[in-house]
């Protein structure tokens, strides 16, 4: 934060300058006569570089404004993600805790469900904020993975943890299609573009992972059947706190942190995250794209 102040104190006093500047040259070509040319070519070039600091000067402003934004929006929603479960872990405990209260065997396990998901929910938000933070910092351990095997591992828990049927999400159907990386970075990118794909699905949940091989690299894919999104978004969706401006992105909650999470690992690892779609109504598919291992010596 000292950084970005000095940064923005900079730039203010800065226009400031350029603008007590601007006025001084305006009043000295009010007294200027047209036999003065070398001041008047002075002065048009300095006038030209006024100009440009202001323009430059004004889209910093604009870029801080956005970026104040999206860091409030950040922390609205990461307030409600850590609100909504811990609340409702609290009404359940105090319900239980109630002596007059008559809770049967079957409500009190289906207590324990709920309070058990809101935890993963909990849990899940909060290494999602420490997976930005550590973005970039933190060292790989790069070990020899199968990609189809991890992505089955990632549907599996998935599907588990959402209560999904299997036709709602399918795994990968492919050979054996080594990389090297990290497994839990690349597990935690995995699972955050499945969720990213069920949770705009909608009430109808179609998703279809997949795994192949191009040549030095290895593709892994997640389609969904969802609203889709504008192709102009394709790109802005990995930014850090970035969520597409939109009813359906007003009713599924979120950090606006899972897509740059997947972005960061795809990186670290020398590889890419994108998304493609033919627009709105036609849903998505967002690919991970990485090196594929050498072959292994004997």
């Amino acid at each position: 934060m000292p950084g970005r102040r000095g940064t923005i104190t900079f730039f203010v006093i800065f226009g400031v300058s350029l603008v007590a500047l601007a006025t001084a040259l305006n009043v000295g070509w009010m007294v200027m006569t047209w036999e003065q040319i070398a001041p008047l070519i002075l002065g048009m070039l300095v006038f030209a570089a006024i100009i440009t600091g202001l323009i430059l000067n004004t889209a910093f402003l604009v870029r801080e404004i956005k970026r104040n934004e999206q860091h409030d929006a950040f922390v609205n929603a990461v307030t409600h993600e850590l609100k909504t479960p811990v609340t409702s872990i609290q009404l359940h405990l105090e319900t239980l805790l109630k002596r007059d209260a008559v809770v049967t065997e079957e409500k009190r396990r289906e207590f324990y469900g709920v309070m058990l998901e809101d935890s993963h929910r909990l849990l899940q938000t909060i290494e999602q904020v420490l997976r930005t933070g550590q973005a970039g910092r933190t060292p790989l351990h790069l070990e020899r993975l199968d990609l189809t095997a991890l992505a089955s591992e990632c549907v599996a828990f998935t599907r588990s943890r959402l209560h999904l049927p299997e036709p709602a999400l399918r795994g990968p159907e492919a050979d054996v299609i080594e990389i090297m990386g990290d497994r839990n970075e690349l597990r935690g990118a995995i699972i955050n573009l499945l969720d990213n794909a069920v949770k705009f699905s909608g009430d109808h949940v179609d998703v279809q992972v997949g795994v192949a091989r191009q040549g030095d690299r290895a593709l892994m894919w997640v389609r969904d059947r969802g609203p889709g999104l504008p192709p102009v978004e394709a790109k802005r969706i990995f930014k850090r706190f970035y969520r597409v401006p939109g009813p359906l992105t007003q009713r599924v909650k979120g950090t606006g942190l899972g897509l740059f999470i997947v972005q960061s690992a795809a990186k670290r690892h020398g590889g890419r995250a994108y998304a493609e779609t033919a627009g709105p109504g036609a849903g998505s598919t967002f690919c991970l794209e990485l090196p594929a291992a050498p072959p292994a010596t004997a």
